[in-house]
């Protein structure tokens, strides 16, 4: 069973930039899809971002796309998600999952990470 711990989160003003990471337990880490969701208070989570085995195709809700970024490091076993030009609406906590399928929705992940906190400020 792969563990993931989610990091890099923070307050940051409209505008900015974050840069998440995903760092995960398994050596066959490079052996899963892994995604990104996220969920503000009181909302159902929210697909965000997903990339294959190898890093050369990833997919992005409309939400974030051209301002996110997924990247994965397999000799590191992490993956990033690089936020861009962040507004108030990207609020919420950033979680990230595997998946031995690829997919592009969140049922195909059977569970989240903790997940790290981003609040963006207007």
């Amino acid at each position: 069973q792969v563990q993931l711990v989610e990091s890099g989160g923070g307050l940051v003003q409209a505008g900015d930039s974050l840069r998440l990471s995903c760092a995960a337990s398994a050596r066959s880490f490079h052996n899963y899809v892994v995604g990104w969701s996220r969920q503000a208070p009181g909302r159902e989570r929210e697909f965000v971002a997903v990339i294959n085995w190898s890093g050369d195709w990833t997919y992005y809700s409309e939400s974030v796309k051209g301002r996110f970024t997924i990247s994965r490091d397999n000799a590191k076993n992490t993956i990033y998600l690089q936020m861009n030009s962040l507004k108030p609406e990207d609020t919420g906590v950033y979680s990230c999952a595997v998946s031995p399928r690829l997919t592009m929705s969140l049922a195909g992940f059977a569970s989240w990470g903790q997940g790290t906190q981003v609040t963006v400020s207007s």
